[in-house]
């Protein structure tokens, strides 16, 4: 099954961030989706989950990502991506800088019955800005 749950995940991004497919949220996360680390101010649940999804693919139209590598174990699934684009568009409060970026991404994710159950995730958030000039590099 952790095979078949890393090939799930890996179709998720490719739907979701190189095909920018906003609407597969609702055919891989479960209608009970859990984000347990989900940023200031995002609501819960799936609605959550496509706002905040939503914003990185208004903000960066071009982002695309790539996985690294896995490793899954029973029903849950670990994966490192690099994430990059170029943000043309407003990022929540950030304006349109026109800058490229590229940060990883360790997301983790319980499948159940063919679905997202949980989530879990940490990103280069700090790297991202620097890149973006909001905050200083130095």
């Amino acid at each position: 099954m952790s095979e078949e749950n890393k090939a799930f995940m890996r179709r998720f991004y490719e739907e979701l961030f190189n095909s920018k497919n906003l609407d597969v949220l609702d055919q891989y996360l479960a209608s009970s989706f859990v984000d347990h680390n989900p940023a200031p101010g995002q609501n819960p649940g799936l609605a959550g989950a496509k706002e905040m999804i939503g914003a990185y693919l208004s903000g960066f139209p071009d982002l695309q990502a790539s996985v690294d590598f896995q490793v899954a174990e029973g029903d849950i699934v670990v994966s490192r991506l690099t994430m990059s684009g170029t943000q043309t568009g407003d990022f929540p409060g950030v304006p349109a800088t026109g800058k490229p970026v590229t940060f990883t991404v360790m997301d983790a994710a319980r499948i159940s019955d063919a679905k997202v159950a949980e989530h879990w995730g940490n990103e280069d958030t700090m790297g991202m800005l620097q890149q973006l000039g909001v905050i200083p590099s130095e």
